[in-house]
């Protein structure tokens, strides 16, 4: 066994006698939402989906819009894109807002009823002037196209944002259910790279709505308290993988294929 799954075997995984706080963050949430079978065997059992490839450009685009917001935020001033796209707001300085920006920390708040500590970790916060908390999101990309949010598996952004809005309520701020994507599109259309890839900047609204939350919560836990395996999500291409890779290993160890012919 590979040392990432050893790894995984020991940490994060759900035990129903336990009365400790189970951390869970707004990305296994996605993942239940997805597949419950996935969800369960990375919480429950200790399996996860092979770790995917970091996408280090986006990375970067991240950390300089933070940057550049950051400006804003100390000055207390309106950020051009707010002017541009008549957001009448300021980015929210708050002592925890680095925290509220880290992997592995964010915004915090324990949900009662399962006993989970849900986080998530935020890109940005702004302020407008009824005093209520605006959920920014950072994304990129590079399509000839304008970008906007009418994908379906844009749909995981938009329930991003919607923890993001309830998490910050549920720690005692007025939140404006509406929040903005901060797009950058990488343009593809320059005469020549010249070192440098250029960005067109977009600023998207999507009002949201955390109903959702409470009622998913409730069956994640049940579903982690339960022995039983969950059925697979109706799309999931890693379950279909296995499956298919199990039953494949299966007739080479048995020759059951041999035998038909």
């Amino acid at each position: 066994m590979s040392d990432y799954y050893m790894a995984k075997k020991t940490r994060g995984i759900y035990s129903p006698s336990s009365s400790e706080p189970f951390r869970l963050s707004r990305s296994k949430i996605d993942l239940f939402t997805e597949c419950p079978r996935c969800f369960y065997l990375d919480r429950r059992l200790g399996v996860g989906r092979p770790p995917g490839f970091p996408f280090t450009l986006n990375s970067a685009v991240d950390a300089l819009l933070k940057k550049e917001f950051d400006i804003h935020r100390k000055a207390q001033s309106s950020h051009p894109l707010m002017e541009q796209y008549a957001v009448d707001a300021v980015p929210f300085q708050h002592k925890d807002m680095e925290i509220w920006r880290e992997n592995f920390k964010g915004v915090q708040a324990i949900h009662e009823p399962t006993n989970f500590l849900i986080t998530g970790a935020v890109d940005d916060v702004w302020i407008n002037p009824k005093q209520e908390l605006i959920v920014v999101d950072y994304k990129s990309t590079s399509k000839d196209t304008e970008v906007n949010l009418d994908a379906e598996w844009q749909d995981g952004y938009k329930r991003q944002m919607e923890v993001y809005q309830w998490l910050l309520r549920q720690i005692g701020f007025e939140v404006s259910s509406t929040g903005y994507f901060v797009y950058a599109n990488g343009q593809k259309d320059r005469k020549a790279f010249d070192g440098k890839l250029e960005f067109d900047i977009t600023l998207i609204p999507y009002t949201g709505s955390d109903d959702w939350i409470e009622p998913t919560l409730k069956t994640i836990k049940a579903c982690l308290d339960d022995d039983r395996v969950p059925l697979a999500g109706e799309h999931c291409d890693y379950c279909a993988y296995r499956q298919a890779a199990g039953e494949s290993l299966r007739d080479a160890v048995t020759g059951t294929k041999a035998k038909k012919k």
